[in-house]
């Protein structure tokens, strides 16, 4: 069963490297007068105002549902996810961007170098240790499926961003050191503004493939297909129902809401039918805590339709 990654763990490690990282990088770039640095300095500020939103959004996503909200603040977290895919892309993306092609026309040697060298070390071993953090709760939540597929399909909105952030963090500060290198053996500071713009194009990548995923959140998708299969699997196998006519989940951020029409075995009155429909949702919700909301529609034995993955 696909278990659900604890996102705030992820979100706060993810912080936390980032406000180390960033002020190293500002001390980098300041004694070294290297782009590449800057931009990764700018990346993980930004960086660490995501994680604040994320972590904003989380909570509202928590507060209970309200006479105007029927079914809770839960698809807030969306938002607040989406807003920083659209800041990864704009003052991530687009500043390394113009700060590396502004650099190709006015390249300057590095100075202090070694400092560069250090602190990008340095950021690798935080921004791995973030990206570990991150992995456990990924790996969690996934199940048996490959990366590229939890990636697809997880409703997650905030996991999904803070493993699009850590990934492009840590390609980025390698290809940062990379840059930063090259242009200390070479001796030509072109190597630094490429880099520059590599990290853009990467930071601008990730922006956009996350924020493909949150608009399809924030649109309204189905519960993960790996909880919804097993759903429907643990629908079908109960005793009091017949045959599972239609299924529709709907994911809501950490929660879910849950249609069922169904036709229910024969039973001898009304009031036993009612009996055998509470206790499948009361089953349901047990097995499937995500499911906060669940309406029930029973059909006769004799309705004609066409059930489930039949």
């Amino acid at each position: 069963m696909a278990g659900g990654g604890d996102s705030t763990r992820a979100i706060f490690f993810a912080l936390g490297a980032n406000l180390a990282i960033a002020a190293s990088k500002g001390a980098a770039a300041f004694f070294t007068g290297s782009s590449a640095m800057l931009a990764e300095t700018v990346h993980s500020v930004a960086d660490c105002g995501n994680q604040v939103l994320l972590l904003i959004g989380v909570r509202q996503s928590q507060k209970p549902p309200s006479p105007n909200y029927p079914l809770g603040y839960g698809k807030a977290i969306y938002f607040w996810s989406f807003l920083v895919a659209v800041m990864l892309f704009t003052i991530g993306g687009m500043f390394s961007l113009y700060e590396g092609i502004h650099k190709l026309t006015s390249a300057e040697p590095l100075k202090d170098w070694w400092w560069a060298a250090g602190v990008l070390t340095f950021g690798v071993i935080a921004e791995g240790i973030s990206m570990r953090a991150c992995m456990q709760e990924v790996n969690k939540a996934r199940g048996g499926r490959s990366l590229a597929q939890w990636f697809r399909e997880t409703r997650q909105g905030e996991l999904l961003v803070i493993f699009g952030e850590d990934l492009a963090a840590l390609a980025g500060l390698v290809l940062a050191l990379v840059a930063v290198m090259l242009s200390v053996i070479t001796g030509n500071p072109i190597w630094d503004a490429i880099g520059t713009i590599g990290i853009g194009v990467l930071l601008i990548v990730v922006a956009v493939m996350v924020g493909i995923g949150i608009k399809a959140m924030l649109i309204g998708q189905s519960m993960d297909p790996l909880r919804e299969r097993e759903l429907c699997d643990f629908l079908k196998a109960r005793p009091e129902i017949e045959r599972v006519l239609n299924l529709i989940t709907v994911q809501l951020g950490s929660h879910a809401v849950v249609s069922v029409q169904a036709q229910m075995r024969e039973t001898a009155n009304a009031v036993s039918m009612v009996h055998a429909i509470n206790t499948v949702e009361r089953e349901m919700k047990a097995l499937f805590p995500e499911v906060r909301w669940s309406f029930f529609e029973p059909d006769l034995p004799d309705t004609s339709g066409v059930a489930v993955n039949d």
